[in-house]
């Protein structure tokens, strides 16, 4: 059999993080696979311009659809739910099929499997030890997807995945040298227009107080807010309160659900790098950089810029409350 492949929105994470110099462990720690996968992935569907995600994910469709493929079978499904009911957790269930030489399926396929199982009504998601959707493949958990009344980012309505309407957004935290300050980023899905602050601290309370001074002046234009699950996000209903928006959360360690929002945040890792400390941080640098980026043209935009885009929605809306 073989193994299971990348999805279009892994790619995207590839792209991202090779683009930003991240080692090849590192990737695929982020996306749930090993280093020899991005490896592969790096080599088999790299273009002339280097590697671009969606250039990528064309050549490996076109490349299955010249060959037959070994699919994981209702057989091997039925082996894993099994094991699954004696209570394995799905990386002890995926270790175990490869060591007895049945073949891969990944501990994040099998996550996958269970939960479009509870989505359509069944109970395989009783049988985990544990409420995360998916694990780190590395250290300890943080605890990340046991914030008090989160909504999952599965009850998101279909309409923000399609981004087709300006009030959508994804928020995350930038942390600095040594845990010393941070910055909380927030993004416009429709039109990448940014806003961002300072923190000295990344507590519950500065970053509930933080979010809602960037965005109470579009509160009118704040429809959801899509969320890391860093437990500094734990005032999620007050700030739902404020805003008048739905809050959810992505999945726990899958920050391809919010793509936008970690490329956002790359770009700004180049004004305020991994290795500086972000204690003390002049409100007018911030400003700046948010400027500099709102103000660059984007192809996703045909060439405007987030500014542009985002006030442009802004001046129709006035036009129609007024007409």
């Amino acid at each position: 059999m073989s193994y299971s492949q990348l999805t279009q929105e892994q790619r995207y994470v590839i792209y991202v993080l090779n683009k930003r110099g991240e080692t090849q462990k590192d990737i695929g720690d982020e996306i749930g696979v090993h280093k020899s996968t991005v490896s592969r992935e790096l080599d088999r569907n790299e273009g002339q311009c280097g590697y671009r995600y969606q250039q990528a994910h064309r050549f490996a469709v076109e490349r299955r659809k010249g060959k037959s493929k070994c699919r994981i079978t209702e057989e091997d499904w039925e082996k894993v739910e099994e094991l699954l009911k004696e209570e394995w957790s799905p990386e002890q269930i995926s270790g175990r099929l490869e060591k007895e030489d049945n073949g891969e399926i990944s501990h994040t396929w099998i996550y996958k499997h269970v939960w479009e199982d509870k989505a359509e009504g069944g109970d395989l998601h009783e049988s985990l030890r544990c409420d995360s959707r998916y694990k780190k493949r590395y250290g300890a958990s943080d605890g990340r997807g046991q914030l008090k009344n989160r909504t999952s980012i599965e009850e998101r309505p279909e309409v923000v995945d399609e981004k087709k309407r300006v009030g959508d957004w994804e928020t995350d935290t930038i942390v600095g040298k040594n845990h010393k300050g941070g910055l909380l980023t927030t993004v416009e899905r429709e039109t990448s227009f940014l806003v961002m602050g300072h923190l000295k601290r990344k507590t519950a309370d500065k970053v509930k107080e933080e979010q809602v001074k960037q965005l109470f002046p579009h509160k009118d234009r704040v429809l959801t807010i899509t969320s890391d699950n860093g437990k500094e996000f734990a005032r999620h209903q007050e700030v739902s309160e404020k805003l008048e928006a739905n809050i959810y959360f992505a999945h726990p360690y899958s920050s391809w659900e919010r793509g936008l929002n970690e490329n956002t945040n790359g770009l700004i890792r180049q004004y305020f790098p991994k290795e500086m400390e972000l204690k003390e941080v002049e409100p007018e640098r911030i400003k700046e950089v948010v400027e500099k980026l709102n103000n660059r043209p984007r192809k996703s935009l045909d060439y405007r810029t987030p500014h542009e885009a985002f006030n442009e929605t802004e001046n129709q809306l006035t036009v129609a409350l007024a007409s």
